[in-house]
């Protein structure tokens, strides 16, 4: 994962959630967005689609 982008790696987890991919899958990758700092733009995009 440590060589993904940073927007490869956001758009990995949306699309692992859309599909309903496995949880452990999703836990791998919301702990990279974690490491990385990028969990605001983890909820920034669940706002967008929710509010869309």
């Amino acid at each position: 994962m440590k060589k993904l982008s940073d927007e490869l790696l956001i758009e990995s987890y949306h699309k692992a959630r859309e599909l309903n991919l496995s949880s452990e899958f999703i836990q791998l990758i919301e702990s990279e967005l974690q490491r990385r700092s990028l969990t605001r733009y983890k909820k920034m995009a669940f706002e967008q689609k929710v509010f869309a």
